[in-house]
């Protein structure tokens, strides 16, 4: 089995787009006015400032499956139908994780503290945002060297508690990845620590077999 590849930092470009859209606003709809928009954009370079965006990956072959169990790597099992559906047409997964870091969090949890409630939903909004384009820069990383051979990661991902990915596969997910190494940590409840730290499942395919079937990306 292969390595947890660690990506100790992740330097990647604010998603500004869907950070306002997370906040309400709609480009060519919303109409924002100017002051508005300084105050978000200066709360947003001050959450900037603060994240520090590291990762975990792992791609493992897939073993077995069925409509309801996928099986791969040693011996590692997934009971969910939305994962097996989403890989039908693939022969690995690719398990990945990343983290916005700690210090984010407390800043969020202090403004909270302080009734600075405004700029804390923007700092909440910039760390989610920059946690799901660290998983989008780990499935670009790892396309540079699949494409070499006609392969690819579905644009498709699922994480733990969603559909019918319960979410005790949280553990799961952490432990494969080693998250301990990137400064996460996880809760009896299964919840990952610091707050904006992600998990999900991909599939990884061959592009000419998928094609043939007609499968959509």
């Amino acid at each position: 089995m292969e390595s947890v590849v660690v990506f100790e930092t992740i330097q990647i470009s604010e998603p500004r787009d869907k950070i306002f859209r997370r906040l309400g606003y709609r480009r060519g709809v919303t109409t924002v006015d100017g002051r508005i928009e300084e105050t978000v954009d200066r709360d947003i370079s001050y959450a900037l400032s603060l994240i520090h965006l590291r990762g975990a990956a792992l791609r493992l072959p897939i073993r077995d499956r069925n409509g309801s169990t996928v099986v791969c790597g040693q011996d590692i099992v997934f009971h969910s139908s939305d994962i097996a559906g989403m890989i039908r047409d693939c022969d690995e997964l690719l398990i990945m994780g990343a983290t916005a870091g700690s210090d984010i969090i407390d800043a969020i949890v202090r403004d909270s503290q302080e009734d600075r409630l405004t700029r804390g939903v923007v700092l909440d909004a910039v760390a989610s945002e920059m946690a799901d384009a660290a998983l989008d820069w780990i499935v670009a990383y790892f396309n540079r060297t699949l494409l070499r051979d006609n392969r690819r990661v579905s644009t498709r991902r699922f994480s733990a508690g969603y559909g019918d990915f319960r979410i005790e596969n949280q553990k799961e997910l952490f432990d494969i990845l080693e998250m301990s190494r990137i400064g996460v940590r996880i809760s009896d409840r299964f919840m990952l620590i610091p707050e904006k730290s992600v998990t999900a499942i991909a599939g990884i395919y061959g592009i000419f077999d998928r094609d043939e079937k007609g499968a959509i990306h």
